[in-house]
């Protein structure tokens, strides 16, 4: 689907003609060869947070699948088609990885299995961004495990470093297209760390924002190659759905830039708006992904899947974001816990998981009321309708 390159990347051109015969055109009156435009979509989730219950239900599929000690797979069955049709998926795995076998920590200091990261392959995503507040939750030993675990997967990260070299390199992903590569950038960055110093005093280990050095890092990547840089924003305020005045403040600045094409936000655990800012989009918070939060029927439990459609601009070159779509999820909490399509339990009669009418009817309404709340669809934003099978 793609590859990944940590160096810069600094064409293709076609040509026909068709000979002249008895009645045929002069060469000259050729029509100019059709270049069709590339194009892609990105899809983009929420926080990984990989509390006990979630790695107990992992344990559980695996004994019946076999695959490991913990199979995550099952949980993220009912988005796995979304995702995996993407041109690039991108997920958020804020918490650093445990070595095999653990041991396994949960809240308020992570340490995850590391068998979720072939579980993030077969659901389909191709990168994962990993600044965070909790990214120096293991220390660098943690920061160097998980980076390698992602690597090892083929899974592009960005956002922490094992060495100062990795850190000032810009992680560069092709996504492929019927007419060709697109070069992607991906940047991440935190607001803090929770308190918890760099690990050795080595700051490079993972990139707090600063707007004046993702400016700089855009920059970079466009030099560097980049045909469309999306930029990952650790922020925003624990449980409230309002983005707070630093991510309003923050956001249109960023992408007044003209190399910064998308912003997505992460951090707040439950979903915040989406936005269209000068014909550019911002995903304040996508609320979580996988957690357990243990607050049934609250907005802890709801997140959001973004799917843009990004289309080369046939004159004067660059690429702009042409559909926008969003799905609402739902972390279940009975077992088996996992992750549901709202859209496509409530509209199209699909798998509800462990989950209620009631539950996903809240989830459905709740997330459609506050992605919207800025005014994006009236921008085209759009419901994703896709049904997972």
């Amino acid at each position: 689907m793609l590859l990944v390159a940590l160096l810069p990347v600094t064409a293709c051109t076609g040509h026909s003609g068709a000979g002249t015969g008895a009645g045929g055109a002069p060469p000259g009156d050729d029509p100019p060869p059709v270049v069709e435009p590339r194009e892609f979509t990105l899809v983009a989730t929420g926080d990984i947070l990989l509390h006990e219950r979630l790695w107990n239900q992992a344990r559980d599929d695996a004994a019946q699948s076999g695959a490991g000690p913990e199979d995550f797979a099952p949980q993220l069955a009912r988005i796995a088609p979304v995702v995996s049709g993407a041109g690039l998926a991108v997920c958020h795995l804020e918490t650093p990885l445990a070595p095999e076998g653990g041991p396994y920590r949960g809240y308020p200091m992570f340490s995850g299995p590391p068998t979720i990261v072939p579980a993030l392959v077969s659901t389909g995503y191709d990168a994962c961004t990993t600044a965070s507040n909790h990214t120096f939750d293991a220390g660098a030993e943690g920061v160097d495990r998980t980076l390698d675990l992602l690597d090892s997967a083929g899974l592009a990260h960005a956002g922490s470093a094992r060495s100062p070299e990795e850190a000032e390199r810009t992680t560069l992903i092709e996504a492929d297209t019927p007419a060709g590569p697109v070069t992607v950038a991906l940047l991440s960055y935190t607001y803090g760390f929770n308190g918890i110093p760099h690990p050795g005093g080595d700051a490079w280990r993972g990139n707090l924002i600063d707007e004046d050095r993702i400016l700089t890092d855009a920059a970079r990547a466009r030099k560097e190659g980049a045909e469309f840089v999306v930029a990952a924003m650790h922020w925003g305020d624990e449980y409230r759905h309002e983005p707070n005045q630093d991510q309003l403040e923050t956001a249109p600045r960023l992408l007044a830039s003209p190399d910064i094409d998308l912003l997505l936000g992460h951090h707040a655990h439950v979903v915040q708006p989406v936005e269209h800012i000068g014909g550019k989009w911002v995903v304040y918070g996508l609320g979580n992904l996988m957690s357990a939060h243990r607050k049934p029927g609250q907005p802890q439990q709801e997140g959001l899947l973004v799917r843009f459609t990004v289309t080369e601009n046939r004159d004067g070159g660059g690429f702009t974001t042409t559909g926008a779509e969003y799905l609402p999820l739902l972390q279940t909490d009975a077992f088996p816990v996992g992750v549901v399509d709202v859209a496509a339990a409530v509209l199209d009669g699909g798998d509800p998981g462990t989950a209620g009418p009631g539950e996903l009817a809240t989830a459905l309404e709740r997330t459609t009321d506050i992605v919207e709340s800025r005014g994006a669809a009236e921008h085209g934003l759009t419901l994703l309708r896709e049904v997972s099978d």
